[in-house]
């Protein structure tokens, strides 16, 4: 376990729309010893309430296609996440756009509905430890998203530093900047700096999206 809970089961409250769906994934959950259910919601529109009052470690949040936005025909909607609660998403072909802002909202982790319980506690335990797990499915479907070189200016591989293609490659390892820093033997601020300036030269706008430009570029290898 990690120290944010000093060894205990971490506690999961998971919500999901369909009562099926809700008592298949409670059944996974209890299975594993090292988590708790903290609390099983019908209904993951009400995620920010309950997480305010059951303070779970993790949220799990299983969401359907028919859960949709207005004006959306891929993605379902994202229910309010408050933002000091890790959650892990299980959802199938996410678009790009949904999945920028899934990870920008608090979303740690984005697993298919159909992922088994090893999946599922990888994703809930990296959460929980404030690191970013994607299913390889989610990663390609997003850098297929992302124009490619010819479409769009962006730097080559010769553009960037040693260290920067090394912290780029750590970024996409899910590590933090503290993380980082301390792998690397260097200031978090210079951490920063090299992320500000891959981001710049790369012409990406987020993190998530550098990875995907990394992939594309062959500096990070799925």
């Amino acid at each position: 376990m990690t120290k944010r809970n000093g060894g205990r089961a971490i506690r999961v409250l998971l919500a999901a729309a369909s009562t099926v769906r809700n008592a298949g994934l409670e059944a996974l959950l209890k299975r594993a010893p090292s988590l708790a259910l903290a609390g099983s919601l019908r209904s993951p529109l009400a995620v920010a309430q309950y997480a305010e009052q059951l303070q779970p470690d993790v949220i799990l949040l299983d969401l359907e296609k028919e859960d949709r936005l207005p004006g959306s025909a891929a993605s379902p909607a994202l229910p309010r996440i408050p933002g000091n609660f890790p959650a892990v998403v299980l959802i199938d072909e996410p678009s790009a756009d949904w999945t920028a802002h899934a990870l920008r909202s608090g979303v740690r982790a984005i697993l298919p509905r159909d992922s088994g319980l090893e999946e599922m506690l990888a994703a809930i335990q990296a959460a929980h430890a404030g690191l970013v797990l994607l299913d390889p499915d989610v990663t390609q479907h997003l850098a297929s998203r992302i124009p490619t070189a010819a479409a769009q200016p962006s730097a080559g591989v010769d553009d960037l530093t040693s260290r920067e293609i090394e912290v780029l490659r750590m970024l996409a390892e899910g590590l933090g900047n503290r993380e980082m820093a301390s792998r690397l033997g260097i200031s978090d601020h210079t951490v920063k700096f090299h992320i500000s300036s891959i981001l710049d030269k790369l012409g990406a706008s987020t993190r998530t999206e550098a990875v995907t430009l990394g992939i594309r570029m062959g500096i990070i290898l799925l």
